[in-house]
């Protein structure tokens, strides 16, 4: 996989986590616990970092970018699969959870190659 191939994968793997984060921002629960406003905080800093590189068309920052920020994300994904059965078993969450998890394992992929 080139880099404009890894860069076009990755912007399909944000998309998923900009539902994710979207979800997380928008629930009640968010509102209440500073631990989940935490994660959509830190789903939103890594997003918003890959922007710069993104709109400028440069595959080599934005995958740098990417790297550098991808420990940030797997604490908050960390965070939120120990968090999540306190703050909501609802299904809504648990597929959160899921949806959250996939999506880091497929951008650790992405990035380890």
């Amino acid at each position: 996989m080139n880099d404009v191939e890894k860069v076009a994968r990755m912007d399909q793997l944000v998309s998923h986590l900009w539902m994710v984060r979207t979800f997380l921002k928008h629930s009640e629960e968010a509102e209440e616990d500073d631990e989940l406003a935490e994660v959509h905080r830190e789903l939103y800093d890594f997003m918003l970092a890959l922007g710069g590189p993104s709109s400028e068309n440069d595959h080599t920052a934005y995958l740098k970018v990417a790297r550098k920020k991808l420990k940030r994300l797997k604490a908050a994904r960390d965070l939120f699969l120990e968090i999540q059965p306190e703050i909501s078993t609802h299904t809504n969450f648990r597929m959160t959870a899921m949806s959250l998890d996939t999506t880091v394992n497929a951008m650790i992929d992405v990035l380890a190659k």
